[in-house]
């Protein structure tokens, strides 16, 4: 009977092991997603690991479909139920060292611009809104990646 405890012991600390690289992996694909374009499941996996946290092809593939991201123009883009979850903001992408291009639901994109202006980002020179995207310039390629995690914060 000893042994039985033992195994079953054993069994669930394992299981609790495992759901917390779980966690910790899926929290580090939200992150990636938020912070860079990425298209490939093979790309993301190659991210994990290169950020030191172990992923397999399956394991990507069923983390993407629990999470519920979806692909958008080509690239993995979290989730959103409606466009008042993100009050219009669908997407971020970078352009070259200092762009941010975010996509938004047709015609809120002068909306979501008012409020990214209105957040007084210090790493945002300023935004230009068309219909659906706007152009959000960054003061250099660092305040872009930041400029990106604050606007996430805002609307995720």
């Amino acid at each position: 009977m000893q042994v039985c405890r033992n195994n079953a012991t054993d069994l669930h600390e394992a299981t609790s092991e495992l759901d917390m690289l779980k966690q910790a992996r899926q929290k580090r694909i939200l992150n990636l997603i938020r912070a860079k374009p990425i298209g490939t499941q093979e790309d993301l996996r190659a991210h994990l690991e290169r950020t030191g946290v172990p992923a397999t092809q399956s394991s990507v593939s069923r983390d993407l479909e629990e999470l519920g991201i979806v692909k958008h123009h080509g690239r993995y883009a979290l989730p959103h139920a409606n466009g008042d979850s993100t009050r219009g903001l669908l997407s971020l992408d970078v352009a070259g060292d200092v762009l941010v291009i975010a996509k938004c639901l047709p015609g809120r994109a002068s909306a979501v611009a008012v409020e990214i202006d209105d957040a007084a980002i210090p790493e945002i020179v300023g935004t230009l809104a068309g219909e659906d995207t706007i152009f959000i310039a960054a003061r250099d390629q660092k305040s872009q990646r930041a400029a990106m995690k604050k606007i996430w914060e805002m609307f995720g």
